[in-house]
């Protein structure tokens, strides 16, 4: 099995607000407020495609060639026809062209040469000063930007037995089974599979492959338009949700797409490897398992060389979720439950396109998980994670701590596998194999598709596809128990309020806790949660021969009686490291945010003591900040 390495997609960011002077018409009772989206304008690139959104019951809105007419118009007002504000040489005149509409409305138009970050600004804001404008953005190319691959050393070589029998499940897909990090879906399997249920994946496409439901391959589509970045011959879109490669090692893309933060990459059969995630055949003796394997996928092509425009994104959203764009046929397969990993830099509003799309979707019924992004940075300043209404998934590695590169804030909806990479999900040193990746099928291929394979990678763009196959997980339980279908809202809220605490203390929010698929779907049921076990201690007894793995909590329980003096709650010996929180009354959180008393010392040796306690139960909750073994437990009081 080849280790692989995967891109996180950079993708053009949707919307940033920048009020123009308001436009007060005579009949008007308020002014009219454009948007123009400069978010993702940059000193050292250029740009030739714009996205124009008119008013609704505006001429331009509904006639191309008036919207084209005042476009030209406006680029003629700011002279950009007869020389530029870089060099000073003169052009030949600028002019504008009209590439098409967009499935929300919006029309896209491409100038006949590109135009520099204060060009395009210029041109913009003329643009948005038409009073029948509402908004105004640049169609930016998502560029790939790199998670981290799985060494080539790392390759599943053993026949290894467990729960289901797929030979490599039980020794590499810690992210489907119940370690402190994972999500919990193998507990899930046991409600639901998933069947039913369609889920989208807006991503590079799909290969063939042994371990994957091929079923809707040619039912999905390719909506890349520009024959540069889909590798075809000529523009367009085409049936079929084939992935064909989107390599840089060649030219035109060698030397058009690639830089010294964009090195050249082979094909990363990106949308594979999520398909994989979400719905790998499992429990057929091949191979690895999916987190709703019964489930369909419908792959859409949206990422191809150098990447892909949000103009085709936002078109294949509504169209995977069942709406209407104009020159493809409707989808016969709409989706329940869409996934993308992949967004880029810009702030999210519902007025642009990717904003407005995203809402149409989910005003249909569909659920929109997106990735958070791989920036270590603030999720509010990218897109599409920071649109209305999607759930957007942060990482986390086996140990349950926020992977280094995940992105963060209030933005985030909740955390799931995607991988730490090192040891303890540290930020450097010893990488983890295999809880380091996230394991799922890919190719072998450097360009085009040859011999199917599996691989790990980590990123937020791995961590999606287990929310999204959740979703899908949920949706199909609800429809086999005849119960009423929750709405993308309410799946929002199954998920969060059934997301598992986190472990450790997180240093930075990412979410309400981690993806448990097990509780969700028993939430979905209305199947109340078990109460938290805790161990009985004795007084002066000693548990010995305590184990777990890293992120692993236990609870023990000892009671007090009125009087007793000098409690101490202890942990000794064996190998590992733990952390230890105490709570009177009640078990403490298990990142010990409510704890009364914490001991993190470096090692196995944690103390409390309390001179005076209260006459009550107090609980010890041992975390494993490393893998531990022959632990011993002791509470004691006189």
């Amino acid at each position: 099995m080849k280790s692989f390495r995967t891109i996180r997609l950079g993708a053009l960011a949707a919307a940033m607000a920048l009020a123009l002077p308001a436009v007060q018409a005579t009949t008007a009772p308020a002014p009219h407020v454009v948007k123009v989206n400069l978010s993702n304008l940059d000193a050292n690139k250029s740009y030739d495609r714009f996205i124009v959104t008119y008013r609704d019951g505006s001429t331009e809105r509904s006639n191309h060639a008036a919207a084209l007419q005042n476009i030209s118009a406006a680029a003629a007002k700011v002279n950009l026809n007869g020389t530029s504000a870089l060099n000073r040489s003169t052009l030949k005149p600028l002019t504008v062209s009209y590439k098409r509409k967009l499935a929300v409305g919006s029309d896209l138009v491409k100038t006949s040469r590109k135009l520099s970050q204060s060009e395009a600004a210029t041109l913009m804001r003329q643009i948005a000063a038409d009073p029948a404008v509402a908004h105004v953005e640049v169609d930016v190319m998502m560029h790939a930007v790199r998670d981290i691959k799985a060494p080539a050393t790392m390759k599943p070589t053993e026949l290894l037995t467990g729960a289901p029998n797929d030979p490599y499940y039980a020794k590499y897909q810690w992210h489907l089974g119940n370690a402190a990090g994972g999500s919990n879906a193998q507990k899930a399997w046991a409600k639901s599979d998933g069947a039913g249920v369609v889920v989208a994946v807006l991503d590079t496409g799909i290969t063939q492959h042994s371990d994957l439901d091929e079923s809707l391959a040619d039912a999905g589509y390719d909506f890349i338009n520009d024959h540069f970045v889909s590798g075809r011959d000529v523009d367009g879109r085409v049936a079929g949700g084939w992935d064909i490669g989107d390599w840089t090692t060649t030219d035109p893309w060698l030397s058009e797409c690639t830089d010294a933060s964009n090195p050249p990459e082979n094909s990363s059969w990106h949308g594979t490897h999520v398909s994989g995630t979400i719905s790998e055949l499992t429990n057929n003796g091949v191979g690895m398992a999916g987190v709703a394997h019964a489930a369909r996928v419908l792959p859409v092509r949206v990422l191809g060389h150098c990447g892909g425009y949000n103009s085709d994104i936002a078109d294949a959203i509504v169209w995977a979720s069942g709406g209407h764009v104009d020159g493809v046929p409707d989808n016969p397969n709409p989706a329940q439950v869409i996934s993308m990993s992949l967004g880029g830099s810009g702030k999210c509003t519902v007025d642009d396109v990717t904003g407005a799309a995203i809402a149409g979707a989910i005003g249909r019924g569909v659920t929109v998980v997106v990735a958070a992004g791989n920036s270590n940075a603030d999720v509010g300043n990218f897109s599409p994670a920071s649109c209305p209404g999607v759930i957007t998934v942060a990482s986390n590695g086996i140990t349950g701590k926020r992977a280094f590169y995940s992105n963060y804030g209030s933005g985030v909806t909740l955390s799931a596998p995607g991988g730490g990479i090192y040891k303890n999900d540290a930020s450097s040193g010893q990488q983890a194999n295999p809880e380091g990746f996230v394991w799922s099928t890919i190719n072998d291929g450097t360009t085009v598709p040859t011999t199917e394979d599996y691989g790990g990678m980590a990123g937020t763009s791995q961590a999606t596809p287990h929310v999204a196959g959740v979703v899908a997980l949920i949706l199909s339980a609800e429809a086999a128990a005849d119960r009423p279908i929750s709405t993308p809202a309410e799946i929002k809220t199954i998920l969060t309020s059934t997301s598992r605490p986190f472990p450790v203390a997180e240093d930075q929010p990412i979410g309400t806790g981690i993806l448990d698929a097990a509780a969700a779907v028993d939430s979905a049921l209305g199947i109340e949660p078990p109460p938290e076990t805790a161990i009985t201690l004795g007084n002066g007894s000693v548990l010995a021969q305590q184990t777990g793995g890293a992120g692993a909590t236990t609870v023990y329980a000892l009671d007090v009686p009125a009087g007793a003096r000098n409690l101490n709650l202890r942990t000794f010996g064996g190998t590992g490291d733990v952390t230890v929180y105490v709570k009177a009354g009640s078990a403490p959180a298990a990142d010990g945010s409510d704890a009364d008393f914490t001991s993190a010392r470096p090692g196995n040796t944690e103390t409390v003591t309390i001179a005076t306690p209260k006459a009550t139960t107090y609980y010890i909750r041992v975390v494993g900040v490393q893998a531990y073994a022959n632990l011993s437990v002791l509470g004691l009081y006189r």
